[in-house]
């Protein structure tokens, strides 16, 4: 059996100058919070931390930000996200090297078309071969140009000694098709707050959940509450945090989750172009939303 992957992973956010530079001490001040908390870790580099919006050597650095200034018990989980196998391979291997414990993979989306699953079942398996640390397949058709990861195709993958599970940020519907297909022999964690307690219930390991970005220890509290039984008090958390990440994410993506940040005393800072930040009106009514619901004060 493979390690399982669990707990809740909060999604990094890159925090940016308004110029567009680096905000690494932003960075770090966030992770000070963050180490402090009960996340059991984090992905960096994924659609949260703009991945797409980095250079190479931004990625290393941020990434070397996060492993770090973690907490000695968390894992870092690092976006390994191209075109080419080539490249994949050659920036999963500095991410190895820059300590990150697992790798996640997303399929190339540029020849979409292509993507079929013999074509990925050879990527990510070229990928996995290349490096020591253990990787995840990440199913995400909103960001790889509608390719979805088939569940026949997550069997062939669950095979695989060097790749430990997928994280599914699709819908419901992926999730609960791999935990029948794979969970006894794959991790499955759960890329939404939309579906988490259910994934949890029906066997997900676990959660990268963007909410942990402005509350961290909201989702982790859920977490345990599955993990003890305690449906009732699960079943009322989960309703909060639902409603907390409609208002959060669900108002404005990667530039509301920001702004939440800012507010909760982080360092959310801008976006990186071409992305905006959020309009005067929408902060404001993000920053009711969350007095309104005790997150922060007035």
């Amino acid at each position: 059996m493979k390690e399982k992957i669990c707990g809740i992973y909060a999604p990094i956010t890159t925090p940016f100058m308004e110029n567009g530079d680096l905000d690494i001490e932003g960075l770090k001040k966030n992770m000070g919070v963050y180490a402090a908390s009960k996340l059991h870790g984090y992905l960096a580099l994924g659609s949260n931390g703009e991945n797409k919006s980095l250079t190479w050597d931004e990625k290393k650095l941020v990434l070397k930000t996060i492993v770090d200034n973690k907490r000695k018990d968390q894992k870092v989980m690092a976006g390994v996200i191209f075109e080419s196998t080539r490249e994949t391979i050659a920036f999963a291997k500095e991410a190895e090297a820059l300590g990150a414990d697992y790798l996640t993979l997303l399929p190339p989306s540029y020849f979409a078309k292509q993507m079929k699953d013999d074509v990925l079942l050879k990527y990510f398996s070229d990928v996995a071969d290349s490096v020591s640390v253990p990787c995840l397949v990440y199913n995400a058709p909103q960001f790889s140009g509608g390719v979805t990861i088939s569940v026949n195709l997550v069997k062939n993958l669950a095979k695989h000694p060097n790749i430990a599970g997928v994280k599914d940020s699709s819908n419901a519907a992926n999730i609960e098709s791999y935990l029948f297909a794979a969970r006894d022999q794959f991790s499955v964690m759960a890329g939404s707050a939309n579906f988490f307690l259910n994934g949890m219930i029906m066997g997900a390991t676990g959660g990268i959940i963007s909410l942990g970005n402005v509350f961290p220890n909201i989702s982790v509290e859920l977490y345990d509450l599955i993990l003890a039984k305690k449906y009732e008090e699960a079943f009322a958390l989960n309703e909060r945090i639902l409603k907390l990440n409609k208002g959060v994410s669900g108002s404005g993506g990667v530039a509301a989750v920001k702004y939440a940040m800012d507010l909760a005393g982080l360092a959310g800072a801008y976006p990186r172009l071409p992305l905006l930040p959020l309009g005067a009106d929408a902060k404001q009514t993000l920053k009711n939303f969350l007095v309104s619901e005790g997150m922060i004060n007035q």
